[in-house]
């Protein structure tokens, strides 16, 4: 954080991530259902989902920018005091924005939650104070603190049970947004002026059943019980479908829409490229876990491995490009925002789940403020356990980043010793090569490894059933989330144009 408000570049990073989480939730915001106090929440959460997301680059970086590339340490971190001062830094930068991912995800986002001003039917603001609700999390937010009281270390375990969590939503939202994403790039939306004329067809076909049953009554007779409802239904879904005709002339006269069909190729490209991507996540993800199947510890020591056993694609590319500064550390920075992007496009495509009841929709200016806070405090639990997966994926980079050390061997001509330059991992010496904070936090508890262990093979079966139920679903609506049946209370009101 300091280095960030000291570099011009960091400072231009916070001022991008700030303007991205802006834009984001501007555009998913409800016009009508808006709230300062919630709309700041969601964007500092947000940045600070982020901003946490890129610690995992940022310390990989630092601990391979104590060398050179022969091996040696450079001048200034020849001493065990400087290195020491650097990896304390570090680890303390972790503490730092997961203490206030804690405080974000416990206190100030159901704070807010619970006590946000919206506008009665008389257009006067009210504050609802849910008292019953918030008096079950009212000791919740407590519970960190409790920890924090006795140090790092119980500290670092209540971070990690939060990160249990995380874990899960990484299993609905992220390894669902992997799939569907790209597939949606590719399959596109359906046609707008095909859509207008089903549309139409359909409102012909609503208002002829109701004159049908308007007609029963015309001699004085009144409608039975049963022709009531169906005249109900029918009216209101005579105004859905006109709501639709509505939103559908708008899209087609609208410049994005024709802008989206001329850039149509563009899309299916992107696409390909992105589900290639993930399939190779998943392909690394398989033959890490496989690995620690067959050569780690076990579970009573929670899988862990030191090296890689079998070849890691992912992981032997981010070696293979580390002689062409900075391209792995862009790549590493690259898959960690694609693991963001990814959540956020199963969270929009989802929903917000309680078990098997769904709370919220986020739709485009028609998402209500709960929903909003629900979806930032989701990215901060999945950031949390982000840096887990990337180590899945590409573990040795991950543990020791672009580090080499030199190795002393005997010549057997000259009969003296020459160095020879290897890349750190497990079998290195341990005052050569520096471990990564990421890696020394993730296996501070056994038990943890061994959960996340299992919650990556859960992963990879939740990312196959949402592949194929993404290739099984037809294309989607040019208006998809902006006129929906099934709106209710907790979804936001329809937006009157």
């Amino acid at each position: 954080l300091y280095l960030m408000s000291k570099s011009l570049l960091g400072k231009w990073s916070v001022f991008v991530i700030l303007v991205f989480c802006w834009i984001y939730i501007r555009k998913f915001q409800s016009r009508q259902d808006s709230e300062v106090v919630s709309t700041v929440t969601a964007i500092c959460a947000l940045a600070i989902a982020l901003i946490t997301s890129a610690l995992l680059p940022v310390d990989i970086f630092l601990v391979s920018f104590m060398k050179y590339p022969n091996g040696t340490y450079k001048e200034w971190a020849t001493s065990n005091e400087t290195r020491g001062q650097i990896e304390a830094t570090v680890l303390y930068g972790y503490y730092t924005l997961y203490s206030i991912i804690l405080f974000c995800v416990f206190l100030w986002i159901p704070f807010v939650y619970f006590y946000y001003e919206e506008k009665d039917d008389n257009n006067t603001n009210r504050c609802l104070v849910r008292k019953p609700l918030f008096t079950y999390v009212k000791p919740l937010t407590f519970f960190p603190f409790i920890f924090i009281t006795d140090g790092l270390p119980a500290l670092s375990f209540s971070i990690s049970s939060l990160t249990l969590i995380g874990m899960l939503a990484v299993i609905t939202y992220t390894a669902y947004g992997m799939s569907v994403m790209p597939l949606n790039l590719i399959k596109g939306t359906r046609s707008v002026v095909y859509e207008r004329l089903e549309n139409t067809e359909d409102i012909d076909e609503v208002e002829h059943q109701i004159e049908n049953l308007k007609s029963k009554c015309k001699d004085g007779r009144p409608l039975s019980s049963k022709d009531r409802r169906n005249l109900e239904e029918l009216e209101n879904k005579l105004q859905l479908l006109r709501r639709r005709g509505r939103h559908l002339d708008i899209a087609e006269r609208n410049c994005c829409t024709k802008l989206g069909t001329a850039l149509r190729p563009l899309k299916i490209i992107l696409g390909v490229f992105i589900i290639l991507v993930a399939l190779l996540f998943i392909v690394a993800l398989f033959i890490s876990n496989l690995d620690k199947a067959l050569h780690s510890a076990g579970i009573s020591y929670g899988f862990i491995i030191f090296g890689t056993n079998l070849t890691n694609p992912l992981n032997e590319l981010l070696l293979a490009l580390q002689p062409v500064f900075p391209l792995d550390y862009i790549l590493i920075t690259v898959i960690t925002m694609y693991f963001v992007l990814t959540s956020m496009a199963g969270i929009r495509n989802l929903g917000i789940w309680f078990f098997w009841i769904k709370l919220y929709k986020i739709r485009p200016k028609r998402t209500c403020p709960q929903a909003l806070l629900f979806l930032c405090m989701i990215l901060l639990l999945i950031v949390l356990h982000t840096s887990y997966m990337i180590y899945s994926l590409a573990p040795q980079y991950v543990m020791y980043g672009s580090q080499k050390y030199l190795v002393p061997v005997r010549s057997k001509k000259k009969k003296n010793y020459l160095n020879f330059c290897l890349t750190c991992d497990a079998d290195a010496p341990e005052d050569q090569c520096i471990v990564t904070r990421t890696y020394l936090f993730l296996h501070k508890f056994w038990f943890f490894s061994t959960i996340y262990y299992f919650g990556n093979w859960v992963f990879i079966g939740t990312f196959l059933i949402g592949l194929v139920v993404s290739c099984c679903r037809g294309k989607k609506s040019v208006i998809e989330g902006e006129v929906e049946a099934d709106d209710s209370d907790l979804s936001d009101d329809e937006y009157v144009h």
